[in-house]
C-alpha cells in the first residue's frame, strides 16, 4: 500500500534539507533536488518499515495544505526561505523487499560446544540471531 505524507523541502547553500512535519522530527538532506526527494523517500519508507515492525501506530498525514512552512523551519531552526511542500510517496513493503529485506552473510564466532549444542537441537543460528537483533534494535528505538 501506497503511503503519502508531506514533506518540506528547504534549499540551503549546498543541496536540500527536506522535513516531515508529520513524523517525529524525520528529516532527509540531499546534494541537490533530485537527490532529496530519493532520499526522503527512503528515509521515509524505513521510517514506516520500522514503525509497522514495532507494532506502532502510524500518524495520519496532513493535507498538503494544512503544513506551514514557516511553521516546520521555526520548528526546526533552519530558515523558511527558500522553500516548498510537497508529497512524498512509497509502497513501504515494496521498497522494503528491494531495500530492506534482502540479507547478507556475514561470518559468526561461536564457542563449539554451543555450536554443537545448536546442531543437535535443529536450531536455525542464523533465524536465531537475525530474531535478537531485530528485537535489541527495535528496545533502542
Amino acid at each position: 500500500m501506497t503511503s503519502f505524507y508531506p514533506a518540506c523541502f528547504y534549499k540551503e547553500s549546498v543541496g536540500y534539507s527536506v522535513l516531515f512535519p508529520d513524523l517525529s522530527g524525520l528529516s532527509a538532506y540531499g546534494k541537490n533536488e533530485n537527490d532529496a526527494y530519493a532520499k526522503a523517500t527512503d528515509t521515509l519508507a524505513k521510517y514506516l518499515f520500522i514503525t509497522k515492525k514495532a507494532g506502532e501506530k502510524l500518524p495520519a498525514p496532513s493535507a498538503i495544505k494544512d503544513v506551514s512552512i514557516k511553521k516546520t523551519a521555526k520548528k526546526f531552526e533552519i530558515d523558511a526561505e527558500p522553500a516548498y511542500v510537497t508529497m512524498v510517496s512509497v509502497d513501504a513493503d515494496e521498497y522494503a523487499k528491494e531495500h530492506f529485506e534482502r540479507t547478507v552473510r556475514k561470518t559468526l564466532t561461536l564457542p563449539l560446544w554451543l555450536y554443537d549444542a545448536a546442531v543437535e537441537q535443529k536450531i536455525n543460528c542464523s533465524k536465531v540471531l537475525a530474531d535478537a537483533l531485530t528485537a535489541e534494535v527495535l528496545k533502542r528505538r
